[in-house]
């Protein structure tokens, strides 16, 4: 059971969308305030709304965590025997050829300017006393909602680039906002933070899980500057780090002893979490809103875990990532799902589906390619926890920020700028809690100084190459971060940042353009609105 303050109904409505339906507009500029005549208690619930879009944005079906994973050299999508083709969509994703009609395309954009005018909304209830609250509390609201709002222009940075900045809500009818370029995006999102950070609270409790205190703003700040050298032009390395240290020195936050805590289905008192996107199947009521064990498993796997419903058996790892692992790593051991599969009574399973039926469900670490594969191929996603009959939705809290992140921001910016055994003497802090001998744990500056061993090349049934991993710069470091947040929906800004994203091969997937480290902007939201420019290559 959850403590008693997650079961509070506070906790409820501020977390999940239980209230104020009647705020629920959508225009840009119109109020139904005379509907709606709010007290100090409705407060938990109005300012909650504006965060259930995280969860919608990077979790809901073909959404931003599955943009960052499936078009990257980590997870895939392959056709099964039982569907997974959708018209090609994942295929898409993964060989680079995604077109601006397609869901993660139009899906991000939508949902994440959904999340951005519920925080204007706010804001603007807040500002005109719609909302009426004391000068104190009013002050700290919107300095948290102009934070939450800045991480959603985040997402718009990293996924768009080139996107319009819209910052209020009470806007002229028929308003078409225009074009901000990617710097200009860039700035406005340091400087929302810059400007809010010391308004915000620096509480850490239970009282402040899950919303955006200085601490997740500060994370937030780190990654911009962590990634200014692709955002701006210019590299902020140690901007970054100044903001790593003060969230290091405050003390208030520490790595989990055990890794498999922090995505554990009760993890909600980790002390690894900085912020997180909270989830409960009683109260997040959308099929999709966590929903990775359903994507994954086979369906015969429902006697493994006594699910409610049988799994669909579509997305695993990529063998080539799987690969770099050190078997010894516990990390390798608990956050795939491979092997043979049993039932919840330790009967063996075995498989239902394709040209297979009969054998034993086994799964392997080898995929013919993303146009093919049987129920045994791929290892399966075992990160998050999967509780014994779960529903379609996951119980664990995702955490979207946490301490290990920013340690190993710290480590990169360090190694970045000539300091390799600092960044070293980090991550091997990071590792120990995943090596039993901790002589397996220790790494050299010397040795994040090398290049991946990441196997790169084509490996499918039609062709089979081989470009390795040697000549990526700081390779190794870009290993110790798949191997740290594998399965966290962060890959692709990783592997734009370390210049391998549009490079280099793996699986079945070529580069196809420089241009694809953006996105392209929905051709519906360009067709409907002249001030817009496509993106580059589209």
């Amino acid at each position: 059971m959850r403590n008693t303050f997650f079961l509070s109904i506070l906790f409820l409505v501020l977390l999940f969308p239980l209230a104020c339906t009647k705020l629920e507009n959508k225009s840009y500029n119109s109020l139904i305030a005379s509907e709606f005549h709010p007290s100090s208690q409705d407060l938990a619930a109005i300012v909650g709304a504006a965060y259930t879009d995280w969860r919608t944005i990077l979790l809901q079906w073909n959404g931003l965590w599955r943009a960052q994973e499936l078009s990257a050299d980590e997870l895939v999508i392959p056709a099964r025997p039982n569907g997974w083709v959708d018209g090609g969509v994942y295929r898409r994703i993964h060989e680079h050829t995604w077109t601006p009609d397609d869901d993660i395309v139009v899906n991000t954009w939508n949902r994440t300017y959904a999340g951005i005018n519920d925080c204007n909304r706010i804001i603007y209830q807040l500002k005109y006393n719609i909302i009426p609250v004391d000068d104190s509390t009013k002050k700290s609201l919107i300095a948290e909602m102009r934070a939450l709002r800045a991480s959603y222009y985040w997402v718009l940075c990293d996924f768009f680039g080139n996107v319009p900045i819209i910052d209020s809500f009470n806007v002229p009818s028929g308003f078409l906002p225009k074009q901000s370029s990617r710097l200009e995006v860039y700035n406005y999102i340091i400087n929302e933070l810059i400007d809010n950070i010391p308004l915000l609270t620096t509480e850490v409790s239970q009282k402040t899980y899950g919303r955006f205190t200085q601490w997740a703003a500060r994370v937030l700040l780190a990654k911009m500057y962590l990634n200014a050298q692709i955002y701006s032009g210019n590299p902020e390395w140690d901007k970054c780090i100044a903001q790593c240290d003060t969230i290091i020195n405050s003390g208030l936050f520490q790595l989990e002893s055990n890794h498999k805590n922090v995505f554990a289905t009760h993890n909600e008192g980790s002390k690894e979490i900085i912020f997180a996107l909270p989830f409960d199947h009683k109260y997040t009521t959308g099929w999709n809103d966590f929903d990775l064990h359903m994507e994954t498993l086979e369906p015969e796997n429902q006697r493994t875990y006594n699910l409610l419903y049988p799994p669909w058996g579509g997305i695993c790892v990529d063998p080539q990532f799987v690969n770099t692992f050190d078997t010894n790593d516990l990390r390798y051991q608990y956050d795939f799902i491979k092997g043979q599969q049993f039932a919840s009574n330790g009967d063996s399973l075995f498989c239902t589906l394709g040209t297979i039926v009969g054998q034993p469900l086994r799964y392997v670490n080898s995929l013919p390619g993303v146009d093919s594969s049987q129920e045994i191929h791929g290892f399966r996603l075992g990160k998050f926890e999967i509780a014994m009959g779960s529903t379609n939705v996951l119980d664990n809290d995702f955490p979207l920020f946490r301490y290990a992140d920013v340690l190993m921001m710290k480590a990169e910016c360090l190694l970045r700028t000539g300091h390799p055994n600092e960044a070293a003497a980090i991550v091997t802090q990071v590792r120990s809690r995943d090596f039993n001998n901790p002589s397996e744990a220790y790494v050299s500056g010397l040795d994040l100084m090398q290049g991946s061993s990441y196997s790169y090349g084509l490996r499918n049934h039609l062709d089979s190459t081989y470009q390795g991993g040697s000549d990526i710069q700081y390779g190794r470091f870009l290993d110790e971060l798949g191997w740290e947040f594998m399965q966290e929906g962060r890959r692709r800004t990783d592997l734009i940042r370390f210049g391998v994203f549009t490079k280099k091969s793996w699986l079945s997937h070529s580069p196809n353009g420089d241009y694809r480290a953006l996105f392209p902007i929905p051709r519906a939201e360009i067709a409907k609105n002249p001030n817009l420019t496509q993106n580059p290559g589209y």
